[in-house]
């Protein structure tokens, strides 16, 4: 089965009780469950609470890794239900641990003010190519980066700068925006609720190494201790997800062993369709 289609089965939530909803188990080579999957898991487990509403922002925290041979237990509670906006709360278990915690607010749709960010001009995906950058790599990167960008995935990565996306130039030089090209390996289901949630499941893929790529280094350094500590997510229209998104990223601050990263997730007709925002630990074991 492919990895794509053995994440959209994750999000095949079984509702055990009143709005209590349990996710099967993802086939993961991971010591612990990838957050970005658990947001996704959350985000169907409350959205199946709320039929008239589309999902507009949610707010996350990862308090304890989740073990990843363990089926993952949702709890959503309504904490309001209004005319124009509903209010969920949704935890995550596993045993006795409560292992993540989101609160995520939907809205029915209406018309208003309309501005957006442009999208920045960069090289479209097809005129990406790699060989001369991953030629001039140590062995052991040139390995781990070929699987990381090869491998089968749920979704196909394409930095646009990959030297940058490395870390392998001068810290200087490294204070730019970072844009990566996304695309599903594979064909998605026509339902909202799922692109959603497979937006929310890649806007974790590669924020965290955006705060890591002023001081020369990458979540490929074997010697740093990266993690989630939270999440955050503005969906600014329910658009398809079935071709290239532009997952735009910078990061304004890092400290104390953390690092925040902001990013922006342009379709490729140039529609701005999330913002994100995320604090991570980036730890040092020198």
């Amino acid at each position: 089965m492919s990895p794509l289609k053995n994440l959209l089965e994750s999000f095949a939530v079984e509702e055990t009780d009143n709005d209590e909803f349990l996710a099967p188990t993802v086939p993961e080579n991971r010591q612990r469950v990838f957050g970005g999957l658990v947001v996704a898991q959350a985000c169907i487990s409350a959205m199946l609470t709320v039929s008239d509403k589309h999902l507009h922002s949610l707010h996350s925290y990862f308090l304890l890794p989740g073990d990843p041979k363990e089926p993952i237990k949702y709890k959503v509670t309504r904490l309001r239900d209004g005319k124009s906006f509903s209010t969920r709360h949704c935890t995550a278990h596993q045993g006795s641990r409560t292992i993540f915690s989101m609160m995520c607010s939907f809205q029915r749709e209406e018309g208003g003010f309309a501005h957006e960010t442009p999208m920045p001009d960069v090289p479209a995906p097809e005129l990406i190519k790699f060989p001369e950058v991953i030629s001039g790599l140590k062995p052991e990167m040139a390995h781990a980066l070929k699987t990381y960008l090869n491998g089968e995935r749920p979704f196909e990565i394409k930095p646009v700068d990959l030297e940058g996306f490395l870390n392998i130039r001068n810290s200087a030089n490294n204070v730019g925006p970072e844009c990566i090209w996304l695309r599903a390996n594979g064909t998605l289901p026509d339902n909202k609720n799922i692109h959603l949630a497979l937006l929310a499941y890649l806007s974790d893929l590669t924020l965290i190494n955006c705060a890591l790529k002023q001081h020369s280094t990458s979540i490929f350094d074997r010697k740093l201790q990266v993690a989630s500590l939270d999440h955050s997510i503005w969906f600014h229209k329910p658009t398809p997800i079935d071709g290239w998104l532009l997952y735009v990223q910078d990061s304004p601050w890092a400290g104390g062993a953390r690092g925040l990263s902001r990013g922006q997730i342009f379709s490729q007709d140039g529609c701005l369709i999330a913002t994100t925002a995320q604090e991570g630990l980036i730890r040092t074991h020198y």
